[in-house]
């Protein structure tokens, strides 16, 4: 974590003395963010999962920002579609080891190779790849810095064959206006050479509470960063899916709250992010989409993004869960934070 960017996250807001500290504390099957005693988000990394995510995620006055389903259910749940969208999590749909024969291919028969996105089956056998979480480190830190949790992933075929390592690195940070969880992703191709297929399906998704879906009279608002927002009442296809943009934010009222979740993409990752921000409470930055997608900006690009063997890639995301709308929360100002 350099000095720079503790820099210029104090641009966002500087703790008073009597802010209490942000923590991250172990947990059986995780690791949970604390501000002071109250627990503002847990990132899930059992063995059980499919895939490492966050989930709950609260804005700073405490109210619920991603939907609950379908780590927890009731019968109040408004949707139970995608199963495979748990809060905020980074994967993408379509991984290709280069030189691997893959024994049980994924469920959609598009895949090159294994799909990380999906939780899908057929005929009864999982057809998707596994993320497993094989270590975590907690440093110490100093009083009003963010707190870091460092883990260690492998990226494994639905036969249990290891094609990726991942150092995943995430930063959480406490304001008036939002909570800032910055993902640094580090992917390394120690056993194959890497090939990110051309899908719609990926990277670093959210799914939103449901209230902030725009598919209603009384929703939120989606909110690009440089665009025009989709408001309550639009429904698929938005008119900024599948374009390039440094954020996506989706803003509305929860519990009669005014909250919101941003999702940023860092511009110096290797390649750009096109949205695959959905009406139904979708949102996630794809760096890997290009023609095959349907993405907009990328027609015509065929060019995949690729991992030699021994060499790695690096990217940077965040998720800001936010008070008040894109303009309260103080999004892009959080955004300028994130990207120094």
């Amino acid at each position: 974590m350099s000095r720079r960017w503790l820099a210029a996250v104090a641009l966002l807001a500087a703790p008073s003395a009597a802010s209490a500290q942000a923590t991250a504390v172990p947990v059986a099957d995780g690791v949970e963010f604390r501000v002071g005693a109250e627990v503002v988000a847990k990132y899930h990394t059992a063995a059980t999962v499919a895939k490492p995510f966050l989930w709950p995620v609260a804005a700073p006055d405490g109210t619920p920002v991603t939907r609950a389903w379908p780590v927890q259910t009731s019968a109040t749940d408004a949707t139970t579609d995608h199963v495979h969208q748990k809060s905020v999590w980074f994967c993408h749909g379509d991984v290709i080891p280069e030189g691997l024969a893959i024994k049980t291919p994924s469920a959609n028969k598009a895949d090159k190779g294994v799909d990380f996105w999906s939780e899908a089956k057929a005929d009864g056998k999982k057809r998707h790849g596994t993320i497993r979480c094989t270590k975590v480190s907690i440093p110490d830190i100093k009083p009003g810095d963010p707190a870091v949790v460092v883990t260690w992933n492998v990226w494994l075929t639905a036969d249990g064959e290891k094609i990726l390592d991942e150092k995943r690195t995430i930063t959480f940070r406490d304001t008036p206006e939002g909570r800032l969880f910055t993902f640094t992703c580090e992917l390394t191709a120690n056993d194959y050479p890497i090939v990110f297929g051309d899908t719609k399906e990926g990277s670093f998704g959210v799914r939103v509470h449901d209230d902030l879906r725009t598919v209603a009279a009384g929703g939120g608002t989606v909110t690009p960063a440089g665009g025009e927002p989709a408001k309550a009442g639009t429904k698929d296809n938005l008119p900024l899916w599948g374009k390039v943009a440094d954020w996506n934010d989706y803003s509305g009222t929860v519990n009669g709250k005014a909250v919101g979740l941003a999702v940023f993409a860092h511009p110096d990752n290797p390649t750009k992010s096109a949205w695959h921000t959905r009406a139904y409470g979708l949102m996630a930055a794809n760096p890997f989409g290009r023609d095959h997608s349907g993405f907009p900006s990328q027609k015509g690009k065929t060019e995949l993004v690729r991992i030699d063997k021994g060499k790695a890639l690096t990217y940077r995301f965040a998720a800001y869960a936010h008070t008040g709308d894109v303009t309260g929360g103080k999004v892009a100002e959080a955004y300028e934070a994130f990207r120094r």
